[in-house]
């Protein structure tokens, strides 16, 4: 963990750790924790898996709420101490596995998951200096912000179980479309939900439960 000043902030009925090394809080995403237990509702039983975890706050409140293990993953060391540190501190009933490194490095090719949570980087490269207090390896999502945003479906395709949902924040503006529109080119999923917000977007993408990943 780097040595900035901690700050915390409560996240649902968690109180999250963090410092200028990771991306804060924001209070607006508890609806993807929340969207989350809804569509984890209608998925399979097993272990929740977060994508670019970062303080790990959405995975932990969605996790507390279904009582579901949780595999959270960044590949920043700082968000995976602080995500390993709330995990500790809200003394869940559950197990709670942090890997550090990219999705690729830290995952088993056979393993599956019936529910993914993922918060990429969705900032325009060109627009990150509009946000000096956030740190540009949180929020930068390349030229269009969809960098990151690709790299996590192309990890949705690779370990969503069958039957299972992914829920998926981007901006708010046009990427939700495209998100939806490179969902369904792809094959093997739907985008079934879509949520916009002032702040972001929320998709939620499903596979059958009859198409398992070849």
């Amino acid at each position: 963990m780097s040595t900035r000043l901690v700050e915390t902030m409560p996240f649902g009925h968690l109180t999250i750790a963090y410092d200028g090394s990771v991306l804060s809080p924001r209070p607006w995403t508890v609806r993807q924790s929340e969207l989350a237990v809804e569509v984890g509702a209608r998925s399979p039983v097993g272990p929740v898996l977060e994508l670019f975890a970062g303080a790990g706050q959405i995975g932990l409140l969605a996790a507390s709420q279904m009582q579901r293990d949780l595999v959270q993953v960044d590949v920043n060391p700082d968000a995976c101490a602080f995500a390993s540190a709330n995990a500790q501190a809200a003394r869940l009933d559950v197990a709670v596995d942090v890997r550090c490194g990219a999705p690729e490095s830290v995952l088993d090719e056979t393993e599956r998951f019936p529910l993914i949570i993922a918060d990429p980087p969705w900032v325009p490269s060109a627009e990150i200096a509009r946000f000096p207090k956030d740190p540009a390896l949180a929020i930068d999502g390349g030229a269009d912000g969809l960098d990151l945003v690709r790299h996590g479906l192309d990890v949705i395709r690779r370990h969503l179980a069958a039957g299972g949902h992914a829920v998926v924040q981007v901006g708010p503006d046009e990427q939700a479309d495209t998100l939806v529109d490179e969902v369904v080119a792809g094959g093997g999923l739907d985008a079934v939900a879509t949520e916009r917000y002032e702040r972001g977007s929320l998709v939620v993408i499903r596979r059958s439960p009859s198409v398992e990943r070849g």
